[in-house]
């Protein structure tokens, strides 16, 4: 009986063989038109042949009126507020998605009011939908992949302020520990109904990185995040001892790796090669973690030629041999400047190579 699209992934993420190479690849709006111009309205995860697919689950705001969390600064008219109370202001037309950020904690300096903040609400009720689009991925012999980055330190952050937060943390402040509690608390709940709907990977991430190097020192790290990124991890274990944990940081991650693998995490990602050896990491860890992404998307992608995007999508499947232990793709959303040619060059190349390996 052949092997299913979600059994391939599960097995390459298991290091554990493979029929063919993994492939991943989102779009950014304007490379999803582009895309439709060339082969019509057809769903492009067909068309690279993405084992999996995305699944979210549906919350509400705790707020009623998110510019009332804002007494301490006026936000601009064309601010909208997400679901964490997060607001999220328009940049230039070149910015595309990144958007400037307000903290509707920044500057606070009661306990209460972090006490008091309302998080998003959601229930099993409402969700069956997740666990109808769940099963119905399972039939079509796809893997279900649960969204839930901005776990623990980046949720926070972005509610709080990254200033304010790691003065909290370097104080050891009451207000950290309540805040951090708070997320961990809503990304277990997250976590136990994603896995309760049955996904087979659940994606959290932080991005801990810069491109210069960790964002924050590694004790600071253990000391604030990693115990409370471990309880999200074990409550979704506690459900399901085999559902796999990938997890995605932005810039240099290499000082968290050994932290993320005793947390539990069995896939990372990006491995951003401006700033990570993939050989170096896969050398260290490759017996002990997977590697999802890999293929730049601030140089090779968009500047490199098809030629050298072949080549190096070749060489990191090499890497990582028969056993598998790569899925690979972008390390980032594909923005508008990356020619297809070199997205077809990673497709053609995951092709060519996985009867050989």
């Amino acid at each position: 009986m052949p092997i299913t699209p979600r059994e391939n992934l599960i097995r390459t993420a298991r290091r554990q063989g493979f029929e063919w190479i993994p492939v991943d690849v989102l779009l950014c709006d304007s490379q999803v038109e582009d895309f439709k111009k060339k082969f019509g309205d057809i769903d492009y995860f067909d068309w690279f042949g993405v084992d999996f697919r995305w699944v979210t689950l549906t919350e509400h705001p705790g707020y009623t009126n998110g510019r009332l969390l804002y007494h301490r600064e006026s936000l601009p008219d064309d601010t909208i507020i997400d679901v964490i109370g997060v607001g999220h202001s328009k940049g230039s037309e070149a910015a595309y998605h990144m958007t400037r950020m307000h903290h509707p904690l920044q500057g606070c300096e009661s306990l209460d009011e972090i006490l008091n903040y309302p998080m998003p609400v959601f229930s099993r009720e409402e969700n069956q939908p997740l666990f109808d689009r769940v099963n119905n991925l399972h039939e079509r012999g796809l893997a279900a992949m649960g969204s839930m980055q901005m776990t623990i330190w980046e949720a926070a952050w972005y509610i709080r302020s990254m200033p304010d937060l790691l003065m909290d943390m370097m104080m050891e402040d009451e207000k950290a520990s309540v805040l951090l509690n708070r997320i961990t608390d809503y990304s277990v709940q997250r976590v136990q109904l994603y896995t309760q709907a049955g996904v087979d990977i659940v994606s959290l991430g932080d991005d801990v990185g810069m491109q210069s190097g960790p964002m924050m020192s590694v004790d600071l790290w253990e000391q604030w995040i990693k115990p409370r990124f471990k309880k999200v991890i074990d409550a979704a274990r506690k459900i399901n001892p085999q559902i796999l944990v990938f997890y995605h940081s932005c810039g240099d991650a290499t000082a968290f790796i050994e932290g993320l693998i005793d947390c539990g995490v069995d896939i990372l990602n990006p491995i951003q090669p401006e700033c990570m050896d993939f050989n170096r990491i896969h050398e260290i860890y490759g017996d002990r973690l997977s590697f999802w992404g890999t293929l730049g998307t601030q140089q090779l992608l968009p500047f490199g030629t098809k030629e050298e995007v072949r080549e190096i999508t070749l060489e990191r499947i090499r890497v990582c041999g028969k056993k598998g232990g790569i899925i690979i793709g972008p390390t980032h959303l594909v923005e508008p400047e990356v020619p297809f040619e070199n997205l077809l060059a990673m497709k053609n190349a995951a092709r060519e190579i996985y009867p050989q390996i």
